[in-house]
């Protein structure tokens, strides 16, 4: 381990959705990465720091299908700069790499799945104050754009991953919301209509708009997002609403 690694040890925060930031012992290093493509790199090695990636799949995930003739050499002088640049190493063993991160490590991308599950589970339990502060974690990091400045493939599927972290937690947020009652309801109708907004045909977002609705005594609203729901279902799909929301549409007008 290098001086550097023995003196920011246990205290790295790697930050990829939204502004690309990597802290170390408490002071940014990611200014002195140089350029996107050292920045790219990083990124892909820190998600898989936990095994050893052939460098033929690296190279792809830097230049895509038709890298060029160079490509080998200047990921070597990227992997240097890497080094140099963060005090972090990148081992190199049998045509793959590595990167050594002290851990514990703070990467927001695996805090938001971490934050999800933790939150699906509470809601199971019903333990609402700890499902809704799991659900605000990762819905505040998976709203924020996957590297933006990378196109690529394997940035495409970690955006689709965190696109739907995004749903789950707004469906977690807005139904611990709800269970707490109080000022929290109107936070529940805002997080349920940002999922009628973002997943259309999520039925679990109307439902929870629904809810949310008649919480708040706008029981004839609540029916019209009712009707909304069936007739979009009606004309994209040709189906019905599903049995539990048609319950709750019969509750309301019971």
């Amino acid at each position: 381990m290098s001086n550097l690694q023995h003196d920011i040890a246990g205290s790295i925060r790697v930050q990829l959705c939204g502004p690309f930031v990597v802290e170390a012992g408490g002071r940014r290093i990611d200014q002195t990465l140089p350029g996107r493509q050292a920045r790219v790199l990083f990124g892909y090695l820190v998600l898989a720091r936990m095994q050893p990636v052939d460098r033929d799949t690296v190279i792809a995930a830097l230049w895509g299908d038709a890298p060029p003739p160079e490509a080998a050499a200047a990921l070597n002088v990227l992997v240097s700069k890497i080094r140099a640049a963060t005090g972090f190493d990148v081992l190199v063993r049998r045509g793959a790499l590595c990167l050594v991160v002290p851990e514990p490590a703070e990467v927001d991308v695996e805090v938001a799945v971490a934050a999800l599950h933790a939150a699906e589970s509470r809601i199971v339990r019903g333990q609402w104050q700890r499902a809704w502060t799991a659900a605000l974690t990762a819905r505040f990091i998976s709203r924020r754009r996957f590297l933006p400045e990378v196109d690529a493939p394997w940035a495409d599927a970690w955006r689709r991953r965190l696109a739907d972290v995004h749903v789950r937690a707004l469906e977690c947020y807005a139904t611990a919301c709800l269970e707490l009652g109080g000022a929290e309801v109107s936070g529940a109708e805002r997080a349920a209509v940002e999922l009628t907004e973002t997943d259309p045909l999520r039925e679990t977002g109307h439902l929870l708009l629904m809810r949310t609705l008649a919480a708040r005594g706008n029981v004839a609203e609540a029916l019209r997002a009712y009707e909304r729901l069936r007739v979009q279902l009606s004309d994209e799909l040709g189906v019905d609403p599903s049995r539990q929301v048609q319950d709750l549409y019969a509750e309301l007008l019971g």
